[in-house]
């Protein structure tokens, strides 16, 4: 009767924990692929995680900017699920996203987030500015596209994370990044205006959220 007790009462814990979030995402989440991480990839994500341990240990501010060649798909998905995890396991971290040229955050991929369950709101432009939203409680999470140095992101003691091979390969400094991570994915454009375009965008977003979310549970529960 104890220990049923104890069971109700961490139940209510996490579903407290858990109320801010838009209930369509809290199922995205709860579906994650996180048992397909592969070895190779836990390696990497526990290097990264002892990096970020070690930030809070020394009470310095996390700091992490997802890095692509046109900061459009696969680093905006990394922005946007890097800050969604933090926030789901109460870690205090600045997620940033960034390229070496400015193109746009693609329709696409605004639209897999949205299926995913996040509410988006758009500032026109050519160049549009998109308001991420996991929660109503919470300040939305900003992204557009834009080149590594610009002044909304970190400008120093940052992580590089580089989600994509060609800015791994061709960009091998970054200016005021103290770390660097090759954490790559595969390019959902391959598929666009094909008919596996959907299912393979979100096969993606679902694919980086997992590793994040990965990521910030071994930052919170090291033993995880």
């Amino acid at each position: 009767m104890l220990r049923g007790l104890f069971v109700h009462l961490i139940q209510d814990a996490v579903n407290q924990m858990k109320a801010p979030f838009f209930s369509p995402l809290l199922e995205t989440i709860a579906s994650l692929p996180i048992s397909a991480i592969s070895a190779d990839r836990k390696v990497l994500l526990d290097e990264m995680a002892a990096y970020l341990q070690k930030k809070i240990s020394n009470r310095k501010e996390i700091r992490l900017n997802f890095i692509c060649t046109h900061n459009s798909r696969r680093s905006q998905f990394s922005q946007i699920w890097a800050q969604t995890a933090a926030a789901y396991y109460g870690i205090a971290a600045y997620c940033y996203s960034g390229g070496v040229e400015v193109t746009a955050f693609n329709p696409r991929a605004v639209a897999a987030i949205q299926r995913d369950g996040f509410k988006v709101e758009k500032k026109e432009g050519e160049n549009p500015v998109y308001f991420v939203f996991y929660s109503e409680e919470e300040d939305p999470i900003v992204t557009f596209s834009k080149v590594v140095e610009d002044p909304i992101n970190a400008g120093k003691e940052f992580a590089a994370v580089m989600t994509c091979d060609h800015a791994d390969e061709n960009c091998p400094f970054i200016p005021g990044a103290e770390k660097r991570f090759p954490l790559r994915f595969e390019d959902p454009k391959a598929f666009d205006d094909s008919p596996l375009e959907e299912k393979m965008y979100t096969e993606r977003s679902h694919q980086i959220g997992a590793e994040l979310f990965y990521l910030f549970e071994k930052v919170g529960n090291p033993s995880a």
